[in-house]
């Protein structure tokens, strides 16, 4: 394994949780293998393992991409990984009036839903 890759495994399980990584892992192909290899080594042990921005700032950067991208299943898998980032409700909310001034309303729009619900569903399992 290389540094980029064990770098990018303990940046990603930070992230997302040891739980999230671990059926990632599990799940993975020789169709896939070297994709999750890639993402891990370059998002992961390049971007997310740099100094200069903490975890919560990254979080809200990927949060704003990934709205004005329209990646909806990652934005809420993002959302999901502020528990463990501590960006907090009102920082994704800051985050979204952000989007909706540079990317649109309508992406803003489409964006705060996800978010709201996956804000829910947290909420929800929470309780």
């Amino acid at each position: 394994m290389s540094d980029a890759y064990e770098a990018g495994l303990k940046a990603r399980r930070a992230v997302l949780g040891d739980e999230h990584v671990e059926r990632s892992l599990a799940n993975v192909t020789d169709f896939d293998r070297d994709w999750q290899r890639f993402v891990t080594e370059s998002a992961w042990g390049s971007v997310w393992s740099r100094p200069g921005l903490t975890h919560r700032e990254r979080s809200m950067l990927v949060v704003a991409i990934l709205s004005v991208l329209g990646r909806h299943d990652e934005l809420a898998l993002h959302t999901r990984a502020t528990k463990i980032t501590g960006a907090s409700a009102d920082d994704l909310k800051e985050v979204l009036f952000h989007v909706a001034a540079y990317a649109g309303i309508p992406t803003g729009m489409s964006a705060f839903k996800v978010v709201r619900r996956t804000l829910d569903e947290m909420s929800e399992s929470e309780d």
